[in-house]
C-alpha cells in the first residue's frame, strides 16, 4: 500500500462519528466533587465505542460513572487493553448479579447481569474475530442476556438457514388491561448490523418498542456477530432478504401478530439489510432504516478515503500479513479492523473484501418495490456518504417516506444516535405510533 494511501486509511480508520467522552483521574486538591473528568480519548474509534456504552445507560445497559472508571485503565487506543478491562469488569458484574441472586434480591440480580452482558459484548467488540476468546466472551454476553430475562415473557429463537440456526428472540408485548386475551398486535422486526448483537439490541432500541406496546423479534443473519458465536465460518450475504422472509415467516405464523402492523428496523448495517428486505417483502408494512444504506461499498470506501477494490496485487494486505506488518506502519487497532472484514466477508485480502462489497446494493429499481411508509434516519455527523444516501433512499423509494436528521444539539449526531438512544426512539417509535394508528 503506498504512503499517501496508508497515511489516508488509518486515518479513517481511526475516525470516529460520537462526541468524545474519557474520564481522566485528577488529583484531589481539598474539597472536591469528585475525581472523575470527562477529558476524550485520542482514538476516535475508541471515543465512539465508549459513547456507545454510555448510551446503553438510558435503558439499563451500562452505568455512566462505572464507564468512566473503566476508561481510566484502557490504554487509548490499544484493543488488548479494552478487551481486558471490560472482561474484568464483565467478570466482576456477572459475579456481583450472582450473589446477589442467591440472596433473593431478583431485581438488582435481573439488573447487574444486564450490566455484565454489556460488558461482555464491549470486551467481545475489541477481540480479535478469529481469536477464541471472541466467541467465548460473546458466548458469556448471551449467557448473562438470559440470566437477566429469566421470567420475563422472552423467548429463545432459532431460524433455519440451509443447515445452520440463526439465533433470535421474540418478546411478547405485556397486554393492556382494556385488550382482551389472543387480540393480535403490532410487531417490530429489529435487526443491527456489522458488530451489533441481539443482547445489546434490547436496551439500546427493543425496551423502547416494548414500551410502547410492540411485540419484538430480534433477528440476525450470516456473517453478524450472534450468528459468528455459533458458526464462526459463516460470512456475510448481501441477499438479505433471505433472512428476511425467515423472520416474517415466524411472526405471521404467531397468533400474536396482526399483519396489517408488522415494521422492521435496521440498525447501522442493519439499514441495508432491512432495505434489501423489505425491497423484496411486501409483508412488511412499515420500514424504519437507521440509516438508510443503499450502497456498502461506498458506504464503507468513503472511510477510508480511496477504494481499496482499486489496489495493486503487490500493494493488497492478505490475511496471513496482517500480525506481520509493524505498528509504526498500521495500529493494531487498524490492523484488526482489517482482518474483522476480510474474514467476516470471507474472503482472502483487503483489496478483495472491498470486491466483495460491490455486491452489497440496492438499486433504486428494488427502492421502487418499496411501497410501505418509511422512515429514513441520519446523523448530521456521520459525514458525506452516509448522508447522500440517505437523500437518496428517500428520492428513491416507492412510497411515503419521511427522513430525519439528528442534530449535535441534541446530542444525537452520531452513528445511531447512541449518544441519545431515548430521542432516536421518541422520534422512530412515534412515527411508527402515527403510521400504525397508535
Amino acid at each position: 500500500m503506498k504512503h499517501s494511501q496508508r497515511r489516508h486509511f488509518m486515518a479513517a480508520a481511526a475516525a470516529s462519528l460520537a462526541l468524545p467522552v474519557l474520564a481522566q483521574p485528577r488529583p484531589a486538591a481539598g474539597t472536591e466533587r469528585g475525581s472523575t473528568r470527562v477529558a476524550g480519548f485520542a482514538n476516535a474509534e475508541m471515543d465512539y465505542q465508549l459513547m456507545r456504552q454510555l448510551g446503553t445507560a438510558r435503558y439499563g445497559g451500562a452505568a455512566v460513572g462505572e464507564c468512566l472508571a473503566l476508561a481510566q485503565r484502557i490504554q487509548d487506543g490499544v484493543p488488548a487493553s479494552w478487551v481486558m478491562e471490560f472482561s474484568a469488569a464483565a467478570q466482576r458484574q456477572e459475579a456481583g448479579a450472582q450473589a446477589r441472586a442467591l440472596r433473593g434480591h431478583a431485581v438488582s440480580a435481573r439488573e447487574q447481569y444486564l450490566v455484565a452482558c454489556n460488558s461482555y459484548r464491549a470486551a467481545e467488540y475489541y477481540c480479535g474475530v478469529l481469536d477464541p476468546e471472541h466467541t467465548r466472551l460473546g458466548r458469556k454476553s448471551r449467557e448473562c442476556f438470559l440470566a437477566a430475562v429469566r421470567g420475563q415473557d422472552v423467548e429463545e429463537v432459532f431460524l433455519p438457514f440451509g443447515g445452520a440456526q440463526l439465533p433470535a428472540y421474540y418478546v411478547r408485548a405485556p397486554r393492556p388491561h382494556d385488550q382482551r386475551p389472543g387480540r393480535p398486535g403490532k410487531t417490530l422486526l429489529l435487526i443491527s448490523g456489522y458488530d451489533g448483537t441481539l443482547e445489546e439490541t434490547w436496551p439500546s432500541y427493543g425496551l423502547a418498542a416494548l414500551e410502547r406496546g410492540y411485540h419484538l423479534l430480534l433477528f440476525t443473519g450470516p456473517g453478524q456477530m450472534d450468528t459468528l458465536r455459533f458458526h464462526p465460518g459463516m460470512a456475510f450475504i448481501p441477499e438479505y432478504e433471505h433472512v428476511g422472509r425467515l423472520a416474517l415467516d415466524y411472526v405471521l405464523a404467531r397468533r400474536e401478530t396482526d399483519p396489517r402492523r408488522v415494521a422492521l428496523m435496521g440498525i447501522s448495517f442493519g439499514g441495508y439489510f432491512a432495505t434489501r428486505i423489505a425491497a423484496h417483502e411486501p409483508r412488511v408494512r412499515a420500514l424504519i432504516a437507521n440509516s438508510p444504506i443503499v450502497d456498502l461499498h461506498a458506504y464503507m470506501a468513503a472511510f477510508v478515503g480511496f477504494d481499496p477494490a482499486l489496489l495493486p496485487d503487490d500493494e493488497d494486505v492478505r490475511l496471513e500479513d496482517i500480525d506481520h506488518i509493524p505498528d509504526s506502519a498500521i495500529p493494531p487497532q487498524t490492523r484488526e479492523m482489517m482482518r474483522n472484514l476480510i474474514v467476516r466477508l470471507g474472503q482472502a485480502s483487503f483489496r478483495q473484501a472491498y470486491l466483495r462489497l460491490h455486491d452489497f446494493r440496492v438499486p433504486d429499481a428494488s427502492l421502487r418495490n418499496i411501497r410501505c411508509p418509511s422512515l429514513a434516519l441520519v446523523g448530521a455527523g456521520e459525514g458525506g456518504e452516509p448522508l447522500a444516501q440517505c437523500e437518496r433512499f428517500q428520492r428513491a423509494v416507492g412510497g411515503p417516506v419521511w427522513g430525519h436528521v439528528f442534530t449535535a444539539e441534541e446530542g444525537a449526531e452520531g452513528h445511531c444516535q447512541t449518544g441519545n438512544l431515548a430521542y432516536s426512539a421518541a422520534v422512530s417509535m412515534d412515527w411508527l405510533d402515527e403510521v400504525f394508528g397508535g
